[in-house]
């Protein structure tokens, strides 16, 4: 029980005591007690005018002095134009602090009985992964973390666009350019490879293009003309027929690829529980194209081809079937929908994806609906917003992203010259320093992410997060760290004796934020942002450092004052874990 529902119990029980009326719990309006009034909480006492018939300050008085004279938990009160402003006992957080020391599974909240499907990272085969990558990776993966952490079954899956024009010409430029060149003839991961040989198609066809534009021809027939892309359609046409030739290149690339993936992944700490491949999913959906026309959702023009004119829903004609019959992403959207609902019994379904997309996901919502499916409402796009660095930090070999294998390196380097300069790991043996030079360069990197609301665009800046007294992730690691040092410093400690201590002032601050944790956690995961737990973990971080600069804890002469003192330090420490556990943070024991 929030202590927000508990002073609205008490108060209900006041209003039926003073007043001889029933006023339910969940009905009275109780908020936290704005800084410029004492008091911890706050009632609203304006709905109650109806039921005392006096006026603002009086009914606030009156329940005051009843819940101080009934309720050892409420120590004091103030009426102010219908604000009773009450302020808790030292008994009342010393409860609270036990249920929380007392509960092994803090911060879990209990099963919904919901399954929910979190899409995320869908990245093309024939290129690596990017910083646009990066941030869906970690929003994706935290907020199913999040969503777990809330009571729901999560289902962790990624759709891999594994075919099309993009893919050949990868292939195509393999095979006519790098001479049978592999990852391990070149030392370089499988996707990086790959992405060389897009970039060498992309030059080849700008050359052909010019060549032809040179010679008198138009510009827009050379683009389809030139002999590179002309050769590139070929080679898609026979994938789709099954060309054992064209098929085995293709899956000899997919496969350097997807296994460069799984590197960067792992580097990550990003997983799946299911993988689609668009080359299997591709022609889905082409069955309820089918079912559209039949139930006149769809019309098909005369040419052949299939729409659904959304224009009386404000949108526009959106094409589901080309003329030749071939299918759109809308089309293979609707289908794996279907799939995946049928085959999982999902409650929601939610799309880790861009800004950018915000129109698709609108259509998918609304065609869905259209063809009657019950759960087309229970879609959800998790649209965030770009995430760019300062203008010339590495960017990649080509130039013009910046490459995720590239910035992780980058963010282990800032770390490694951020704790030299700060002199923060020089007692840590060398053996473990390179450890912690990952742990705190991902550290900086996910929080830096995620600690921005999804929607937001961001300007991310490697060295600045790497800073270890700002609002970063490395702050919060080396909090934890220092907490655990105290901790093994103190060795074994006994339970608190409750009646030798009570909670100063800081301690019961500690304590209010410790009880937010799981209300925290709900509220990040209705709204689907990791930002509310990152900076409820550094508002606890910054809140203990206050803390240990003014308390003396090893050095209290009180047992039970020190093991009060210990045992709080201790579920700072447990709580930071979870916390940044749910954003795919490690926190040292030591640094």
């Amino acid at each position: 029980m929030t202590a927000e529902q508990f002073i609205a119990l008490k108060a209900s029980e006041a209003v039926k005591a003073l007043y001889g009326a029933e006023a339910k719990p969940e009905s009275l309006q109780v908020q936290v007690t704005r800084k410029e009034f004492e008091g911890d909480y706050t009632l609203v006492v304006f709905p109650l005018l109806r039921i005392s018939h006096a006026s603002p300050d009086a009914t606030g008085t009156a329940l005051g002095e009843w819940l101080t004279a009934n309720c050892p938990e409420i120590a004091a009160f103030n009426s102010v134009k219908g604000f009773l402003n009450l302020t808790l006992s030292n008994l009342y957080w010393q409860e609270v602090f036990r249920g929380i020391t007392a509960d092994p599974q803090y911060g879990s909240l209990p099963s919904t009985g919901k399954t929910i499907m979190v899409e995320f990272s869908s990245p093309n085969t024939n290129k690596p992964l990017h910083l646009g990558h990066i941030r869906n990776n970690l929003l994706g993966s935290s907020v199913s973390s999040l969503l777990a952490a809330a009571g729901n079954k999560v289902i962790k899956c990624t759709l891999v666009n594994d075919r099309g024009v993009h893919i050949c010409k990868s292939m195509y430029a393999w095979q006519k350019l790098f001479d049978g060149a592999t990852p391990e003839s070149t030392g370089k991961k499988g996707d990086h490879l790959v992405g060389d040989c897009y970039v060498a198609f992309d030059k080849m066809y700008k050359q052909e293009v010019a060549d032809l534009v040179a010679s008198g021809m138009a510009e827009d027939e050379a683009k389809k003309k030139a002999p590179c892309m002309q050769a590139v359609h070929d080679m898609l046409v026979k994938w789709e027929q099954g060309d054992e030739e064209v098929r085995a290149l293709w899956k000899k690339m997919n496969g350097w690829v997807l296994s460069g993936f799984d590197e960067t992944y792992r580097e990550l700490g990003i997983s799946f529980d299911q993988v689609y491949y668009e080359s299997q999913t591709y022609l889905l959906g082409k069955s309820l194209v089918q079912k559209g026309l039949d139930m006149g959702v769809f019309v098909q023009d005369p040419d052949g081809s299939v729409w659904c004119d959304l224009t009386a829903d404000g949108l526009d004609r959106k094409l589901l079937l080309r003329s030749d019959g071939t299918s759109v992403y809308m089309t293979q959207d609707l289908g794996t929908a279907e799939r995946r609902f049928e085959e999982n019994r999902l409650d929601s379904h939610i799309y880790v994806v861009g800004d950018e997309q915000n129109y698709h996901f609108q259509v998918l919502k609304l065609v869905l609906a259209k063809l009657g499916f019950p759960w087309a409402d229970q879609i959800y796009h998790l649209s965030y917003g770009m995430v760019e660095l300062p203008e010339g930090k590495m960017k990649s070999r080509e130039g013009t992203v910046v490459d995720a294998d590239d910035l992780i390196a980058s963010m282990k380097e800032e770390a490694r010259l951020a704790s030299e300069e700060s002199g923060k790991l020089d007692d840590v043996p060398a053996s473990e320093k390179e450890k912690l030079y990952s742990d705190i360069g991902l550290g900086a990197l996910k929080y830096f992410i995620l600690k921005v609301d999804p929607k937001k665009t961001m300007l991310f800046n490697p060295r600045e997060s790497i800073d270890f007294n700002g609002n970063t992730g490395p702050f919060i690691q080396y909090t934890h760290a220092r907490i655990r040092s105290i901790l093994r410093k103190a060795g074994a400690h006994g339970a608190p004796d409750w009646n030798a201590c009570t909670l100063s002032p800081k301690e019961i601050r500690l304590v209010q934020l410790l009880s937010a944790y799981p209300q925290k956690v709900a509220e990040a995961a209705e709204a689907l942002s990791p930002a509310l737990v990152a900076n409820y973990c550094y508002d606890l971080s910054k809140e203990f450092n206050q803390y240990y600069h003014e308390t003396r804890i090893l050095q209290e002469p009180s047992a039970a004052v020190r093991d009060m003192r210990l045992d709080l330090i201790g579920c700072i420490a447990d709580v930071l874990g979870r916390g940044m556990g749910i954003l795919g943070i490690n926190l040292p024991e030591r640094m």
